[in-house]
């Protein structure tokens, strides 16, 4: 199938007028210039790779679209599925939690988590987007350690990260904020409110030995699997030397310009939301996504909790990149996918699956359709498509 006069997004440039080949799956051949009697006119739209989102929590909300409403697990995973293929996502990393004691903790209980992941496990032949399992493992509950080495060597988990959500430090390292919220989420008075915030404390500081060997044990277990490991919310050049240490390969949403650059420092590829570059801001007030752009120190864009941000993101960051649009779409494309070692795609070039994206750049940007090894599973019509079918395993 050939696909012509689109704007190709390759990993270092962008030809104006090309035109690409699809065999067998595999981006076959790529042309700089328009084929005559293509079996797709592009007429300028853009043509990326399919987006690469290593960190969605979305599965959560839609299981239970309102609070304590269950819905049937296959309803919920097609709807994730179907949310994320408009947004151009062709891999996406369904985010867990193993924390009883959150806000949501109905939902993140360890017997409510493993059901979600191995029904999306079971579900994989039938949706349409290529889903994977994001782990994020609360290092203040190590009774989780075993339920997720389980997962792991079961092959339900393809990622882990370490998260740490206790006041005072990482995400909720400004306890005057976390207060209101914890008020106005719970219902809560303000002394019992400050109350619920110092109990959290004092169970991490009861706890911190046991923390540390949950630590190295998790981490263990990522290595004999293969299975890349992540930290979370790093606040500090300390914390991200501690990752290092414990094996971490990427930094997910780092909080402070410090904790950044420490990243970049060690190696550690950083990544932060489409949401947070998309209004330019984080919703509590930490690092914006944005600046770390602007300094060199964003390498990988995720959904977060948004997937249809990621398209009008990449095209705001486009508008500064060195590289224009090219060096943006990297972070939803190439570098999430070396980041993950998924080596057959995130990129377009020969050899390489056809997991693409057609969109335009119209204000903030809209996803046309979305293919998956050649196969559309994406569209909305505008273009004479055939209409989506079951992609290949």
């Amino acid at each position: 199938m050939w696909l012509s006069d689109f704007r190709i997004v390759l990993n270092d440039r962008i030809l104006p007028r090309g035109a690409l080949l699809v065999e067998n799956g595999v981006v076959a051949e790529i042309c700089e210039t328009p084929v005559p009697g293509a079996d797709l006119s592009g007429d300028g739209l853009l043509l990326m790779p399919g987006f690469i989102d290593m960190h969605g929590d979305m599965i959560e909300r839609e299981v239970e679209p309102r609070p304590n409403v269950r819905m049937p697990m296959e309803l919920g995973l097609r709807d994730l599925d179907r949310r994320l293929k408009v947004a151009g996502v062709t891999t996406g990393y369904a985010a867990v939690s193993f924390n009883p004691k959150s806000a949501y903790g109905h939902l993140r209980s360890y017997d409510h988590s493993q059901s979600m992941l191995r029904a999306l496990r079971t579900m994989r032949g039938v949706l349409q987007v290529d889903h994977r399992v994001h782990a994020r493992f609360e290092i203040g509950h190590p009774e989780a350690l075993g339920v997720v080495e389980d997962l792991i060597a079961e092959g339900t988990v393809d990622l882990v990260s370490l998260t740490d959500h206790t006041p005072g430090q990482g995400q909720y390292r400004d306890l005057e904020r976390l207060t209101r919220r914890t008020q106005a989420e719970q219902g809560l008075s303000r002394a019992d409110a400050e109350l619920a915030v110092r109990d959290r404390i004092a169970a991490k500081q009861r706890h911190a030995g046991d923390a540390a060997a949950t630590l190295r044990a998790i981490s263990a277990v990522c290595a004999t699997h293969g299975i890349a490991l992540a930290s979370h919310d790093d606040d500090t050049p300390e914390k991200v030397a501690l990752m290092r240490g414990l094996g971490a390969t990427v930094s997910e949403f780092p909080v402070t310009l410090a904790a950044a650059r420490a990243a970049r420092e060690q190696g550690l590829m950083t990544v932060m939301g489409a949401p947070n570059a998309l209004r330019g801001l984080s919703y509590s007030g930490n690092l914006s996504a944005r600046e770390a752009h602007a300094l060199g120190l964003l390498d990988i864009l995720a959904a977060d909790y948004h997937p249809s941000a990621i398209l009008p993101a990449l095209l705001i960051l486009g508008r500064d990149d060195p590289e224009g649009l090219a060096g943006a779409v990297r972070l939803a494309t190439a570098n999430p996918a070396r980041a993950l070692g998924l080596r057959d795609r995130g990129e377009i070039a020969p050899g390489l699956r056809a997991d693409l994206v057609i969109a335009d750049d119209d204000g903030i940007g809209h996803v046309h359709a979305a293919m998956r090894a050649g196969q559309i599973i994406y569209s909305n019509g505008s273009r004479s498509l055939p209409g989506p079918r079951k992609a290949p395993a």
